[in-house]
This record gives C-alpha cells, sequence and structure tokens, in this order.
C-alpha cells in the first residue's frame, strides 16, 4: 500500500513538472510578445468646438466616432491600441479645471473592438482643449514595452492652456528618446492651429495632415495604424569624437547621438575599392533655438583631405535639418592584390544657437545613417563631370550645331549673291 502511494505521489509530481515545463515557454513567449508589440494612442479632441457641422454635412465629433468605428475594424491584431481624449468632461469656465480635462477613455493593450466602439459612442463635445496635459499623460500611457509607439492626435483647434507649450512638451517628449513618434490630424484648420500641430509633429518625426472630409479622417488614421505594425529601424547608440584619430568606426546602419552647440563629432567609415559610401545626417531642434541655422557633412581623408561634403540651411520654420553626401571608391587596377579598405572620416557641424536660458546640455539629436554598398561596374554609370550618360546627347548637339552653322552660312552667301547680280 506505502509503495502504491509513493508510486501515485512520484508520478503526480512528474506530470505537474512537466505541465510547468510546458506552460513556462508559452507564458514567456507570450510576454516577449506583449513587450514588442507596437502601440498607438489615439487622442482626440472633444472640446466644444467639435460640435460645428461642417464636414461633409456632418459634426465633427460625428465625422471622428465614425472614422474611429472604421479603424477599430480594421486595426492589426498585433497592435496594442488605446483612445484618450481632451476635454470630454468638464464644461466649466474654470481654466484650471479645463486644462486638466484629459481622460484615458481605452487603455492601451489588446484591442476589445465592442468594449471599444461603445466608449466612443458616449464620447459628447464639451470643454477645453488642453493639448500639452493631454500629449504628456498619452506618452506615460505608452509607457514600457520595446516595440514602436505612436500618438495620433485629432484636434480642430490650437491648445488653450498656455503657457504649457503643446511643441515645448513635444520636444521634451523627443528629448527623453523613448522612440515615440506623434502625429498630428486637423480638421477644418486654420493657420494658427496648423503651424502648432505641425510643430508638434516636426519634433518627434511625425507628420500633419489637413482634413476636411470623413472619408480622408479615416483613411489618413487608418493609415498611421497601420504604420505602427511595420518594422521599425531602432538607431544604435554612437558616440562622436572630437577629432578623426579618435573617432569610433560605424558599420551600414542607424546611428544616433548628441552634439552640443557649436560642437563637431567625427565617425569613421572602412570603405572598399569598388565599393561606394553613402551618408545622411539630421540635427533636431529638441528646444528653443535662434533662427537662421545649418548643418554640414563632410567626408574627409585620414590625413584631412575633403573628399565631399553635404550641407543644408534653415531659417526657423522647421524644427530638423538634414543632408547627405556620396563617395564611389573607384576599383583598384592590381586585382592580384588583397584590397585594403580606406578609413573615411564624417565630420559633422551644425551652427544652432541655443535662446537665452536655453540649457545647451544634452547636445542636440542628430540621426546619421550610414550605408556602404557595392558601386558602380560600368563606367557608364560614373558621372563624368557632372554629365554621366549626358555625353551623347551632348555629343549629338554640337555636331547638329556645327552641320546647322555651316547651312546657315552657305545660304547667306548664295542669297547675298542673288541680291548683287539682281
Amino acid at each position: 500500500m506505502i509503495t502504491r502511494k509513493r508510486l501515485a505521489s512520484g508520478a503526480c509530481v512528474l506530470f505537474a513538472a512537466l505541465t510547468a515545463g510546458l506552460a513556462l515557454p508559452s507564458t514567456a513567449l507570450a510576454d516577449e510578445t506583449t513587450a514588442t508589440a507596437p502601440k498607438v494612442n489615439l487622442l482626440l479632441d472633444v472640446s466644444g468646438s467639435m460640435r460645428a457641422r461642417d464636414i461633409d454635412g456632418q459634426s465633427r465629433m460625428a465625422a471622428a466616432k465614425q472614422a474611429f468605428n472604421e479603424v477599430l475594424d480594421a486595426t492589426p491584431e498585433e497592435v496594442q491600441l488605446g483612445i484618450r481624449t481632451l476635454g470630454a468632461d468638464y464644461p466649466g469656465d474654470d481654466r484650471k479645471k479645463g486644462c486638466e480635462d484629459t481622460a484615458q477613455l481605452y487603455p492601451v493593450g489588446p484591442l476589445d473592438r465592442t468594449e471599444a466602439k461603445t466608449a466612443v459612442a458616449t464620447l459628447v463635445p464639451t470643454g477645453w482643449t488642453p493639448i500639452g496635459p493631454a500629449l504628456l499623460a498619452a506618452a506615460d500611457d505608452l509607457d514600457g514595452g520595446t516595440g514602436s509607439k505612436r500618438i495620433v492626435l485629432i484636434s480642430d483647434g490650437e491648445d488653450t492652456c498656455a503657457p504649457l507649450d503643446p511643441c515645448e512638451v513635444a520636444r521634451e517628449i523627443a528629448a527623453k528618446g523613448i522612440g515615440l513618434t506623434i502625429d498630428t490630424l486637423g480638421l477644418v484648420p486654420n493657420t494658427k492651429m496648423r503651424q502648432q500641430l505641425s510643430c508638434i509633429a516636426e519634433a518627434t518625426g511625425g507628420t500633419y495632415t489637413s482634413v476636411e472630409h470623413a472619408d480622408e479622417l479615416s483613411d489618413r488614421v487608418g493609415q498611421l495604424v497601420d504604420r505602427a505594425a511595420d518594422p521599425v529601424v531602432v538607431p544604435q547608440p554612437a558616440e562622436g569624437a572630437d577629432a578623426c584619430a579618435k573617432a569610433p568606426t560605424l558599420e551600414s546602419g542607424l546611428w544616433t547621438d548628441r552634439a552640443e552647440f557649436g560642437q563637431q563629432r567625427w565617425y569613421r567609415v572602412d570603405v572598399l575599392p569598388g565599393q561606394e559610401l553613402r551618408a545622411s545626417v539630421s540635427v533636431s531642434a529638441d528646444r528653443a533655438v535662434n533662427p537662421s541655422y545649418g548643418v554640414l557633412l563632410r567626408a574627409v581623408t585620414a590625413h584631412g583631405r575633403e573628399i565631399v561634403r553635404g550641407e543644408a540651411a534653415g531659417d526657423g520654420r522647421t524644427d530638423v535639418i538634414s543632408t547627405g553626401l556620396r563617395y564611389p571608391k573607384p576599383e583598384r587596377d592590381d586585382d592580384d592584390a588583397k584590397p585594403a579598405a580606406e578609413a573615411v572620416c564624417l565630420q559633422v557641424t551644425h551652427s544652432y544657437s541655443g535662446a537665452d536660458g536655453v540649457k545647451t546640455t544634452p547636445g542636440l539629436p542628430v540621426e546619421l545613417t550610414v550605408d556602404v554598398v557595392d558601386g558602380p561596374s560600368d563606367a557608364d554609370d560614373v558621372a563624368s563631370f557632372g554629365l554621366g550618360r549626358g555625353w551623347w546627347l551632348l555629343g549629338a548637339l554640337v555636331l547638329t550645331g556645327f552641320v546647322a552653322g555651316l547651312l546657315w552660312g552657305w545660304l547667306s552667301r548664295w542669297r547675298f549673291a542673288v541680291w548683287r547680280t539682281n
């Protein structure tokens, strides 16, 4: 009897261990999938102005609800989606309370379409437009996880809760380096609203879209939600040096760094004969800066000789400025020898300057794209004095001009001779 009990107990323990062994991997896999899932937070303006009936004969609120229902039906399964409102609950005149009026209508997570639609159906245009506080709260909703994060802001007016400038809020979110993108959509926009929503989007690398029809709203929000499910290339950190000799060597990829005002950053890239280096850099102003600025990207040899450069300038109307360059390294004639790579140094310089009272540290965000590819193999593919394959066209034009000149000269002499004879 005792032996049978022991055998039964052992079997139970073995079965429990096997069950746990089978359950743990799937639980761990589910947790890993959740951590890397893309997240989207739809941020909807539900202020009193959303009652206006100027979108295809219906109110702005009705158009937004229709768009949300269509988007919820088409949201990919792998996307975790949430909905936050601003101006939906407080109808009074107390500005302090009105500027705190933001609430999470549907939490960011696996989507229950019926529950989300039911929540959207209850919305009624009510109060203020606290875009800045709502952006901060929406960013907190997306905290955690390593997947892509996106806020889609839909508003029909500019923020009414200054001095908390929503553009500055967007810059602060971008400076955190959490990879959060804010896209904005303006319903029946005016100039001031367009400028504010554009600034918010540009601060985080997002997009701004003007919307005046219900189908445009549905299509655009759907595109942005679908875009969140696309694979995202995450920039790798790189700490540039103050001189070429100390610069880190970068491989093909997307790299991120920071550069203070007036600071140069150096990086190295190895390029073999027959390869082409393609590089681009973007410097973004995540704080208030003075107008008139530029960015310079130079490729130089290890001995300091400049190979090629790219430069761009701005005047205060954009928060991001970019430029790029290309350097094809020709093939070597001696095929027997093993080709040695050339160390090309990339110098990044920007001329941003901070406004009065603006912090100089940390530096401005720098995003550097490096791509080393096989260079053109045929001579026809290489630009010659900037003409490339246009040489044949130039030759044809020269020949045509020469023949035309001869004919015109002969005709002129013949007409002159006839005139003298007559």
